[in-house]
C-alpha cells in the first residue's frame, strides 16, 4: 500500500465529512486514518457513517478522551508501519492544509529525493491567510527561536502538514518523542534531521480555520518554548534511533 493520510480529530463535526470527501476526490490512491479522541460532538460517529462509502480506504480509530496530538500521530505512525504504507502524511481536519497540496508533498518524497517533506509557510512561495497579527508573531518568532536553539535548518519547524517515507518512521524511537502539543512537530523534525534523513520544504498557503475552534492555547505555546530547550539538551545524551532494524534508508542522506 502506498499512501496513508492521518487526521487526528477532536470536535471536528463541521469539517470532517468535507475533508474526507476532498481527499478522496483527488483520486490519487490515498487512504485515510481518522484518530478521534472521544469527540463529544459526534465526530467519530460521522466518520463511521462514511466507512461504507469508502470501503478499504477510510479507517477510524477511537480513543478514550483527549490524549494529545502527539500521541495520536504516534499511534497512527505505528498503525501505518504495521500495514506497510510507503508514505504517511500528517494533516489537519480543518482545511488549514489544502488537500490539493498532498500530491506536492508526496512527489517531493517519491520523485524529489526527500525522506520527509514539509508543507512550509516560511519558504519562498509559502504564506498564511486570515491570521491575526499576534498569531503571526508567535509562529514566526517560534520558528526563528527553534532554529537558533536547535541549529536545525528548517524554516517552518512547527508545520503540521508533513509526508514521511516509511523508512523515517521505522527509524525513529517513538519512546523518545515526549511532547504532545506544539513541540511534538518540532521534535519529529528534529529526530528526522538528527538521523540524517533528507528534508525538503514545499511552499503552501496555510489558511486559518473558518469553522470550529482553534486548539492553540497558552499551554501549547509554553510547551514549545521550553520544549525546544529540552529537545536540544536531551539530544546531547540520547539519540532517536529505533532499536528495531530499519529495512530501507535513502543513500547519502543530506538536507535539501
Amino acid at each position: 500500500m502506498e499512501k496513508l493520510v492521518i487526521i487526528p480529530t477532536y470536535n471536528e463535526k463541521e469539517n470532517i465529512t468535507s475533508i474526507i470527501n476532498a481527499v478522496f476526490a483527488l483520486n490519487k490512491g490515498y487512504h485515510i486514518l481518522v484518530i478521534d479522541d472521544g469527540s463529544p460532538d459526534g465526530t467519530g460517529q460521522i466518520v463511521k457513517s462514511l466507512i461504507d462509502k469508502y470501503p478499504g480506504q477510510l479507517f477510524l480509530e477511537e480513543r478514550a478522551g483527549k490524549l494529545g496530538l502527539g500521541t495520536a500521530y504516534i499511534f497512527g505512525f505505528k498503525w501505518s508501519i504495521e500495514r506497510n504504507y510507503a508514505f504517511t502524511f500528517e494533516m489537519d481536519a480543518d482545511f488549514s492544509h489544502n488537500p490539493n497540496d498532498l500530491e506536492r508533498l508526496y512527489l517531493a518524497c517519491k520523485e524529489g529525493g526527500a525522506d520527509m517533506s514539509i508543507g512550509s509557510r516560511y519558504v519562498p512561495g509559502g504564506k498564511t491567510e486570515n491570521w491575526p497579527m499576534d498569531r503571526q508573531l508567535y509562529s514566526k518568532g517560534g520558528a526563528w527561536y527553534t532554529k537558533l536553539i536547535t541549529w536545525m535548518p528548517i524554516n517552518d519547524p512547527t508545520a503540521g502538514f508533513v509526508c514521511y517515507r516509511k523508512a523515517v518512521l521505522e527509524s525513529i524511537n517513538f519512546d523518545m518523542i515526549e511532547f504532545v502539543g506544539y513541540a511534538f512537530q518540532i521534535e519529529m523534525k528534529f529526530a528526522t534531521w538528527k538521523l540524517g534523513f533528507r528534508i525538503k520544504e514545499v511552499p503552501i498557503t496555510f489558511v486559518d480555520r473558518k469553522i470550529g475552534v482553534s486548539k492553540m492555547s497558552k499551554g501549547i505555546i509554553k510547551e514549545g518554548v521550553l520544549g525546544v530547550l529540552r529537545i536540544q539538551w536531551k539530544s546531547l545524551f540520547h539519540n532517536y534511533r529505533s532499536k528495531v532494524k530499519n529495512t530501507e534508508k535513502t543513500d547519502n542522506p543530506s538536507l535539501n
